[in-house]
């Protein structure tokens, strides 16, 4: 056991007896320390106590690595010795090592292999603040360990940030320990991008700025590995090492970044040196404000990053890393009316990443659903949904979500459930190297578009694509048993076998467009080399907002056998019966959304052609029926009833009918759409009238009304009050405004001069003649002085002729 006073004076070393005495009381335990406290390093040193061993879990390989070899220099060991680490592709431990440093997911990988997690007697989740889906997952999966297997096992959560109340409650209420960092000021200013520029030009011009300011090193934050080199081509003239530090260096290229030179450094990093990793001998930190975090990746159909801008909290770790060891300077690449903005923390994994990994050692614990698991956060149950639903293509699961044997191999791999299907199967049939060259190409994105030749020229190559193409091809190789000989059409197989849904057959028409199995339309791009192919096997596609069709990234030249090969579950054989602007009949195999054989049907089902018929009434409406005028009058006067007195009086708008066609319309003779224009809408309508009130159907919204003169006039029942039309002669004596539904809506009369047109609109009658009539009188009567025009119209005789004819 590691003395707490031969441990560098950090600031945590001042609470150290609080955490192991809280662990000893409680068993769990909280740690909120600040970056920069020492927390990483001298918190399992003072944990390790030769009761077993004391894991580390960290959420990123870099920071394992360095937070291994720190403690084992603060030893004075190697590293492999008292402290070790494993990582994917790299392990350092031995027999003597008894605090072991690992990746969450690792983590994750050994307790589903040993839930009793054998040998180990206390677990630190280090940065849970950062909210990774591993390190949320491995939280979940320790607490169902520790209440079911492992009371005694010891777990401790550090955090960088005071949010710790949720945390420390599903660690059982458990005791929370704060560390203070001793810090020095830090100066902020804001610099914001000029319109239209980069962010790496802003981030270069103001690394130059901080070194003509002040001295010491330079930590620029980036979001990803092509901005860092976007920015290190900008910075060429500098007096200072520019020095790259992110997760797909190579370990001894990461190692030189973190080591302080006799040159002053510029250090341009991703997240992993925002919180896990001290970098020695900063004084200026420059902040793009920026960050990648998981989103599903469309154009992979895998897990992927997306760039977004940077939460509060983690642009306060950020600047603080120019205070650790002296006063420094912040300079914030955004502009200072924006950090209002910010969200408040990042915004937890578990709530936005791509969750097939996820899911799979979710089926592999038995709770597919997540149910028996406490969560810092729950799963998104729609995300989660379409996971399952992908490890049931895939063979990883059944449909109620038991794993498979063929799952729990993919799950011991490590990869995407997608890319671990194409390297287990494609290694039976084409060979394991094969596969696992096709396999890396598909993770890491490819510069071409024609799979081959991207492979061509990575066999080839020796820049650093190249280089880490070919360390991954052999690490991938050795993940499993060696399996056939290399054939035809490998890589294209190997590519379907992860995307069996874009398995793609060229459409008819010059331009070459592709209708991918999942239903999505894409074009080769100019100069792919593989426009003739009939069949292609797609592993990338983009869609850009707006288009209708895709754009094909990355492809192999396939063919309808290896189609059919790979992705057997999406074939189908049926007899079908749509709608596509007619009844159309066959008997289809498909391929997902791609026909690739039919043959009309002699006799299709009745039922299959009812719905069909039934899909294209609510497709095109109604108009497809044969309407006759007293049908569409006797519509208008039901939904006139139905707006006006309600029940039992049915609703008969456009929705309504097509919800419920069955309830009044018989399709029984009809094969076609042109049968459709056969059916009387009108007489199927009246079957929907409700009796006995149908019988005062006249009654209540009568088709015409007789006006004083005798005529009977047709009622306007289109708008939202029903209309008379009828010319003014034709309504004196009329004394009172005619009204239908029992009384209570009155009849809107249009009064009509001698020619027809509109010459006054009332629904009070007997207003009208005492305060409108005098005037329609004085402006008609000298245009039409055949017509009768009496002072008094109430008490006038109605008449439809002139005046000489009324005499």
């Amino acid at each position: 056991m590691t003395s707490f006073d031969s441990l560098p004076d950090l600031p945590v070393r001042a609470v150290l007896p609080d955490v192991v005495a809280a662990l000893a009381a409680h068993g769990t335990a909280v740690l909120v320390a600040p970056p920069g406290t020492g927390k990483t390093t001298l918190v399992p040193l003072a944990l390790d106590n030769g009761g077993g061993r004391v894991v580390v879990a960290e959420p990123r390989r870099l920071a394992a690595r360095a937070a291994a070899s720190r403690m084992a220099a603060l030893l004075g060991e190697p590293v492999g010795e008292t402290v070790g680490y494993s990582v994917r592709g790299d392990r350092k431990t031995s027999a003597r090592t008894r605090i072991e440093v690992v990746t969450s997911g690792l983590l994750v990988r050994r307790v589903q292999n040993d839930p009793e997690l054998a040998g180990v007697s206390t677990v630190l989740l280090d940065e849970c603040h950062e909210r990774h889906l591993d390190a949320d997952l491995l939280l979940a999966l320790l607490l169902d360990v520790r209440a079911g297997l492992r009371e005694d096992l010891r777990l401790l959560a550090t955090s960088a940030t005071v949010a710790a109340g949720r945390l420390a409650e599903l660690l059982g209420d458990a005791p929370v320990v704060t560390a203070h960092a001793r810090t020095y000021p830090v100066e902020l200013s804001y610099r914001a991008p000029a319109r239209g520029a980069r962010i790496e030009a802003t981030v270069a011009s103001t690394i130059r700025l901080a070194l003509s300011e002040g001295d010491g090193d330079v930590l620029a934050f980036l979001p990803g590995a092509g901005e860092i080199a976007r920015t290190t081509a900008q910075l060429g003239s500098l007096h200072a090492d520019v020095l790259p530090l992110h997760g797909r260096l190579s370990a001894a290229r990461q190692d030189d970044a973190l080591r302080p030179r006799e040159r002053r450094r510029v250090v341009l990093a991703t997240a992993v040196a925002e919180s896990s990793l001290t970098v020695p001998g900063v004084r200026a930190v420059v902040d793009s404000g920026l960050a990648r975090v998981p989103r599903v990746d469309h154009r992979r159909g895998l897990a992927g990053l997306a760039t977004v801008r940077v939460s509060a909290a983690v642009a306060v770790q950020r600047a603080g890393r120019a205070g650790r060891e002296a006063p420094g300077r912040a300079y914030r690449c955004w502009p200072e009316h924006e950090q209002a903005t910010l969200p408040a923390y990042p915004e937890p994994e578990i709530r936005t990443a791509e969750l097939a990994r996820f899911a799979l050692e979710l089926a592999c614990w038995s709770t597919p659903d997540g149910s028996a698991l406490a969560w810092w956060d729950p799963p998104g149950e729609g995300a989660l949904a379409a996971a399952r639903t992908l490890l049931v293509t895939l063979g990883a699961t059944t449909a109620d979500g038991t794993v498979t044997a063929r799952g729990r191999k993919m799950a011991d791999l490590g990869l995407h459930p997608r890319l671990a299907r194409a390297l287990l199967d494609g290694s039976a049939a084409v060979g394991t190297r094969a596969a696992a060259e096709v396999v890396a190409l598909l993770d890491a994105g490819a510069q071409l578009t024609d799979v081959e030749a991207e492979l061509r020229r990575l066999r080839g190559g020796s820049d650093d694509a190249a280089r880490r193409w070919k360390t991954e091809v052999r690490r991938l190789s050795g993940l499993v048993k060696s399996g056939a000989t290399a054939g035809k059409s490998d890589a294209a197989l190997v590519v379907a076998l992860a995307h069996p849904e874009r398995l793609a057959r060229r459409r008819s028409g010059s331009a070459p467009v592709y209708l991918m199995a999942g239903g999505t339309a894409a074009e080769l791009p100019a100069g792919s080399g593989m426009g003739d192919a009939e069949w292609l096997a797609v592993g990338e596609a983009t869609r850009d907002p707006g288009r209708v069709q895709g754009t094909i990234r990355l492809a192999a030249v396939a063919d309808e056998t290896l189609a059919v090969r790979a992705a057997p579950a999406l074939v189908s054989e049926v007899d079908e019966v749509a709608w596509d602007g007619d009844v159309v009949t066959r008997h289809v195999r498909r391929l997902g959304a791609i026909v690739l054989t039919e043959r009309p049907l002699r006799t299709p089902p009745r039922q299959l052609v009812h719905d069909a018929l039934v899909t294209g009434l609510r497709a095109e409406g109604l108009g497809l029926l044969r309407w006759s005028e007293n049908g569409r009058r006797l519509r208008e006067r039901m939904a006139f009833l139905h707006r006006v007195l309600g029940a039992p009086w049915p609703a008969v708008d456009d929705a309504t009918l097509l919800s419920e066609v069955d309830t009044w319309l018989d399709l029984s003779r009809a094969r076609r759409r042109g049968d459709l224009a056969n059916v009387d809408a009108g007489s199927a309508l009246r079957g929907l009238l409700p009796w006995p009130e149908a019988a005062r159907l006249d009654e209540l919204a009568p088709d015409r009304l007789e006006v004083p003169s005798g005529s009977r006039m047709r009622v306007d029942y289109t708008a939202e009050q029903p209309v008379l039309a009828v010319k003014l002669q034709e309504t004196f004596g009329w004394t009172a405004t005619p009204t239908i539904a029992d009384g209570r809506v009155p009849v809107l009369l249009h009064l009509l001069s001698p020619a027809g047109r509109p010459a006054a609109v009332t629904a009070d009658l007997e207003s009208f003649w005492r305060t409108g009539y005098a005037a329609v009188r004085a402006d008609l009567r000298g245009r039409y002085p055949k017509h009768p025009w009496p002072e008094d119209p109430a008490t006038a005789t109605p008449t439809r002729h002139t005046s000489r004819r009324s005499r």
